[in-house]
């Protein structure tokens, strides 16, 4: 893939409705084959950012390209080249999975040999062929989804954009669907993928984290671990596990040494002064009645990260 033209290209974006921007000069590149997360708070950009690569939402400022093609002059193109998965069921209920996949196969265009063939690959592909008879409707939820992905794949697209693919289905289902993914990554298709799961981001092979219309981080994990003020000088992070997570959550936040507490879980990230051995953050807790299984040194979780940037963009600071 070394060389290759990226597959996904926003150059200085900008969306406005009326007087309020809602995308602001956003810049990116996503390159083939690799899987690019997207994530925000709720009403940050995400949606129209998509709809705006997807060709169906036009620009007012900068311009962006998919496979190719530019997303505002050849929105045909674009949406031709690509396959797109909603948060939300959108296939029909009431159809079998197997007209399901033959109606979207003759919406893209595929002749009957063709569709049948595709038919048949996405159908081993996504696990899903042993439920073709079966009403769309009468599947759970994680294989919902599976029918949902095949059906954005008939066409064998290159760039796959999905908006919070596993919301609302079980762990394991979760886990299943994101194998898919791998492998579909691993054949040389990008994906574009918005999702609220930091243990889901951490999977990507780069982030992009949009906050109140602007690009705020992107990168790797490792990249973006290193941005200024997520590793705040001169201090150490441990994970700090308990039984009983809030008493040590307060008990922790009155601590002199302690910069910054966070709850995960059962589990606490807590930021001290880097003289603070693990042992001694242990003890001071204990001595306050709190019940610790244990502590450790940690690394930033991508969690970690975009707290910290939130809170550097709402005490009026810039994150780079």
């Amino acid at each position: 893939m070394s060389g290759a033209a990226p597959a996904i290209v926003a150059d200085h974006l900008t969306k406005r409705y009326g007087e309020q921007t809602v995308v602001k000069d956003l810049s990116f590149e996503v390159s083939r084959g690799t899987i690019f997360g997207f994530l925000g708070p709720n009403g940050s950009g995400k949606s129209t950012t998509i709809k705006m690569l997807c060709g169906l939402v036009q620009p007012n400022g900068g311009r962006g390209s998919v496979d190719g093609y530019d997303v505002e002059r050849q929105g045909d193109q674009v949406r031709a080249s690509i396959g797109y998965m909603s948060q939300q069921f959108s296939l029909d209920s009431a159809l079998t999975v197997d007209e399901n996949l033959e109606f979207y196969g003759r919406a893209y265009g595929l002749d009957k040999p063709r569709r049948a063939q595709r038919k048949r690959d996405v159908m081993e592909m996504s696990g899903i062929g042993q439920f073709s008879g079966r009403l769309a409707g009468q599947l759970s939820g994680g294989w919902k989804q599976r029918l949902a992905l095949a059906c954005a794949l008939l066409h064998e697209p290159q760039v796959l954009f999905l908006d919070e693919p596993t919301a609302g289905i079980d762990p394991v289902a979760r886990r299943e669907l994101w194998d898919l993914l791998f492998r579909l990554a691993e054949q040389g298709v990008t994906l574009f993928v918005t999702t609220h799961y930091m243990d889901e981001a951490e999977r990507c092979s780069s982030v992009g984290y949009i906050y109140m219309g602007e690009l705020i981080a992107l990168g790797t994990l490792e990249q973006l671990r290193k941005l200024p003020g997520v590793r705040p000088p001169g201090t150490v992070r441990y994970g700090v596990h308990t039984e009983d997570v809030m008493p040590a959550f307060s008990a922790a936040r009155a601590l002199p040494y302690v910069k910054d507490t966070t709850i995960f879980g059962r589990d606490l990230h807590v930021v001290v002064d880097a003289a603070i051995a693990a042992d001694r953050l242990q003890r001071d807790l204990e001595q306050r009645g709190c019940a610790i299984l244990g502590v450790e040194r940690i690394e930033p979780s991508l969690e970690d990260v975009f707290v910290a940037l939130t809170r550097a963009r709402g005490d009026g600071k810039t994150a780079t």
